[in-house]
């Protein structure tokens, strides 16, 4: 089943003799439960895709699906909500909340939509992402892993359609990074939970089902690793 289609998609940053086409017609789709990988140098245009596939910017053409929902054709109220329900976002340096608990940031998708949290299913990502005795500490009382463990719950506590983690190991050490990929790859797995990967490293990028190479704005691979 297809969760994410992307059809002809373009971004063009100035115009005239300066325009820069940061993305130049890419397609491609990806399935329900699928891990893809997009790769490429800085400048790419891997960054630029992700924000369009989030609804954190808008095409300059071209169309971006997710669950049969043109997202390009929502208002800015409904992008918002449906990107909070839908879409959860996982950056290399966290975006958490600063004066929030880790309780608080992780369910803040949530209480901004006005749902009650699930306990049980709160508690069951606590005690996988091993959360569990750090509930009511602030951000910076916790490790560069940590606090990327609390931006995987707070991305997961919505049950999104698809996860965009935009070069989720950047900031950490080998020994976390390695950590982090084994948490995404096990709620890929476990979960069937839809995830899109940038990154530049090759190594991340050979334990997804399909890698996604850009350059220039446009796809030059697009290979199946694991069927």
């Amino acid at each position: 089943m297809e969760i994410v289609r992307v059809e002809n998609l373009s971004k063009q940053y100035g115009s005239g003799e300066t325009v820069v086409k940061a993305l130049n017609d890419v397609s491609f789709s990806v399935k329900k439960g699928e891990f893809v990988a997009i790769m490429g140098p800085s400048g790419s245009g891997k960054s630029t895709l992700l924000h369009m596939l989030g609804g954190v910017d808008r095409s300059t053409s071209g169309k971006v699906l997710i669950d049969n929902t043109d997202i390009y054709n929502l208002n800015e109220t409904q992008l918002a909500i449906f990107r909070r329900r839908q879409i959860g976002l996982i950056y290399q340096f966290y975006n958490l909340i600063p004066v929030l608990s880790v309780e608080e940031n992780i369910t803040l998708p949530l209480l901004l939509d006005g749902h009650k949290v699930d306990k049980e299913q709160f508690n069951h990502i606590i005690n996988i992402l091993g959360l569990g005795n750090r509930l009511y500490h602030l951000p910076n009382q916790l490790s560069g892993g940590q606090q990327q463990r609390v931006s995987i719950g707070r991305a997961l506590i919505s049950n999104p359609a698809i996860i965009l983690a935009d070069e989720p190991t950047g900031n950490l050490d080998s020994k976390n990074s390695n950590e982090i990929i084994e948490l995404l790859k096990m709620f890929n797995k476990t979960f069937r939970q839809t995830l899109i990967v940038i990154t530049h490293d090759e190594q991340i990028a050979l334990q997804a089902d399909r890698i996604i190479a850009i350059e220039d704005g446009q796809i030059t691979k697009n290979e199946v690793i694991r069927p």
